[in-house]
């Protein structure tokens, strides 16, 4: 590929999830000191919100590897189309029973007693579930009715749901209010201005190994960003491109001219028309006009 002509380490712009390659911006910094706090606090719920590609994920991966160690036990749910028994025995996997033929009935008594046994362990146990707009609404009471567990001080487990918008429309149905209320901490993921942009490409080429200033030209992290839409997702896979372009051509920096070439590659994505010159032109005809129209009075 191209990672020696570019003196890189590594590939800066791949769609998986590495946490080595966590947006350092300031929304998802909020985002991850806000669940860290709640979860401080013995808060029941916290919800993140955010667009496809907007790095939900990646936030999630790097909350679990924040929470590693002595102090808490993890739950990581990443596909939760689940019915409510199916969510139940993922749930109780994850923090370490052994599930194989045991009953609803049976399955409770279980999940309560190892949650009771981790609290007296002095273990916080935190639940993360992913792509949570896709949860059943069955299976969503099911998870609010397994949060009544708790001792006379403290919830047993903790919830942190990660979604995209469509989570807050399945939230606000009559139905689920009760759990609608259980959340105490909500946030949302906002995408990145053209400035926010241009840093994220730099810091990722240079968590890749790149040594120099910059590798990507101010007007091509320009063009990224009015095509993304300032999306995580969209960023990568139009850098990564427009990195291609380059080493096709053997040129060292990447400028406008590769981005085009990555854009006019992806479907679906273009530049937006910029209405600025056709609003500036209809008001110099106008004025023109005006111009006229004046001349001819003076004149008549």
């Amino acid at each position: 590929m191209y990672t020696e002509h570019f003196g890189l380490s590594e590939l800066p712009f791949t769609l998986t999830p590495n946490t080595h390659f966590f947006l350092n911006m300031p929304t998802h910094h909020e985002a991850l000191n806000l669940i860290m706090v709640a979860l401080a606090g013995g808060d029941g719920f916290v919800k993140v919100v955010g667009e496809v590609g907007t790095g939900k994920t990646l936030l999630c991966r790097k909350l679990l590897n924040a929470l590693e160690g002595d102090e808490y036990v993890t739950a990581y749910i990443p596909n939760p189309y689940l019915s409510p028994d199916e969510f139940r025995k993922s749930f109780a996997q994850e923090i370490g029973l052994d599930v194989s033929g045991v009953e609803h009935f049976d399955l409770l008594n279980a999940i309560n007693h190892k949650l009771i046994e981790l609290a007296q362990t002095g273990r916080k146990v935190v639940l993360l579930v992913d792509e949570a707009q896709a949860i059943p609404e069955e299976t969503i009471e099911a998870l609010r009715l397994l949060t009544n567990l708790e001792t006379e001080s403290a919830k047993l487990f903790q919830v942190v749901l990660f979604g995209q918008p469509e989570l807050d429309e399945l939230l606000g149905k009559k139905s689920l209010r009760q759990l609608l209320q259980r959340i105490t901490f909500s946030y949302e993921l906002s995408h990145l201005d053209s400035e926010a942009v241009e840093h994220y490409i730099d810091q990722r080429v240079q968590r890749a190994g790149f040594q120099g200033m910059s590798l990507f030209k101010r007007d091509a992290a320009k063009k990224i960003a009015q095509a993304s839409g300032g999306t995580p997702r969209l960023i990568n896979i139009l850098s990564h491109k427009s990195l291609m372009a380059a080493y096709g051509k053997g040129d060292l920096k990447v400028d406008g001219s590769h981005v085009s070439r990555a854009i006019d590659d992806t479907q679906g994505i273009s530049i937006p028309k910029n209405p600025q010159p056709l609003i500036w032109g209809l008001v110099g005809l106008l004025f023109a006009a005006t111009a006229t129209f004046v001349y001819l009075g003076i004149n008549s």
